[in-house]
């Protein structure tokens, strides 16, 4: 698929439904619309002389050589794209006040100040670049202020919404498949990305051990637990396809993130359990282990975390929490 094609896709679908739809619909559909389209081959039809820009050709090219992954390349061509065809103005003409106006009509569209903060966050990146490589002058991001976003504490998977999802799996379609989604899930912490690229060869169901791909093309292992395990191999055992993906949808075609989205939309309305998305999962994990003793450093292992600091923003702390440890230690 032509990277440039599904981006000036994704664009103009932009445009015209932002009028149209609330923005947390928008950003739904364009997710949506994202993944679908990697089964498909786009290619834009010319209009008339084709434009280049250079500048973020050379930006991409850099972070590839720094080993992003593909979909987070993606996602910078698409967001510094969007900026640029909206600003109008060539890249090293950009100013502060530029971004400034552009994140605020972007507030004043609905898009929420946690949305704006991750813009932003690509934007220093992408013209920090451009300075320190010497292609610009000046770095309009340099007076750009961090944007602030509420501390909201984060929720996670309680035993009873485990129990209430597992129960309910029975009454969805491939439901053998959708109860050892969810416990593979529960118990490797997973990302979305990863289980979905899991072929058949990965996982050791003897061992209960699976080799994962992350961020960064980057292997790693992790471990499923016994339940998990039985009832991945149930599922196996029910496939008749040759597909070599470990999950995989109607047409027996490997199953992407979107369809385990929307499956765990469905299970979630069935349950009555509220908030239901993969990474709640990968959370839950984390901070049941750090609530029953394993270091932390081993935590971040697990989740493929090259930073502590990242792994410990997954740890949810609850009072009761704290206030048993403050009693164990005064």
């Amino acid at each position: 698929m032509s990277i440039e094609a599904k981006t000036n896709f994704l664009n103009e679908t932009e445009k015209a439904l932002s009028s149209e739809i609330t923005a947390r619909d928008l950003t739904t559909v364009l997710r949506i619309l994202s993944d679908v389209m990697q089964h498909y081959d786009l290619f834009q039809t010319p209009t008339g002389e084709p434009t280049k820009d250079d500048l973020l050709e050379c930006y991409l090219a850099s972070q590839k050589v720094h080993g992003l992954s593909e979909k987070t390349i993606d996602r910078y061509q698409y967001v510094i794209r969007r900026l640029m065809n909206a600003l109008g103005v060539p890249t090293r003409q950009v100013t502060v006040h530029h971004i400034r106006g552009w994140l605020a009509k972007e507030q004043d569209r609905g898009i929420s100040d946690g949305t704006l903060r991750g813009l932003r966050d690509v934007f220093c990146a992408y013209f920090g670049w451009l300075h320190r490589e010497g292609l610009i002058e000046r770095d309009p991001t340099g007076n750009l202020d961090p944007i602030k976003c509420p501390k909201k504490r984060k929720a996670i998977y309680t035993p009873i919404d485990i129990e209430k999802l597992n129960t309910k799996c029975t009454e969805l379609r491939y439901s053998i498949r959708n109860r050892a989604i969810v416990a593979f899930l529960k118990s490797t912490g997973c990302r979305i990305s990863e289980m979905t690229g899991l072929n058949r060869g990965d996982v050791n169901l003897h061992s209960l051990e699976v080799v994962v791909t992350g961020k960064g093309d980057k292997q790693r292992k992790v471990f499923m637990d016994e339940v998990a395990g039985m009832l991945l191999k149930e599922y196996m055992d029910t496939r008749t396809d040759d597909c070599e993906a470990l999950f995989v949808g109607q047409r027996d075609e490997r199953l992407q993130p979107g369809g385990v989205r929307s499956m765990l939309n469905k299970l979630a309305d069935v349950a009555g359990v509220k908030h239901v998305y993969p990474h709640k999962f990968r959370r839950t994990l984390a901070t049941n282990l750090n609530r029953r003793g394993m270091p932390i450093q081993e935590v971040a292992a697990i989740l493929g975390h090259e930073n502590l600091d990242t792994t410990m923003k997954y740890v949810i702390l609850n009072d009761q929490d704290l206030k048993n440890d403050y009693r164990r230690y005064t």
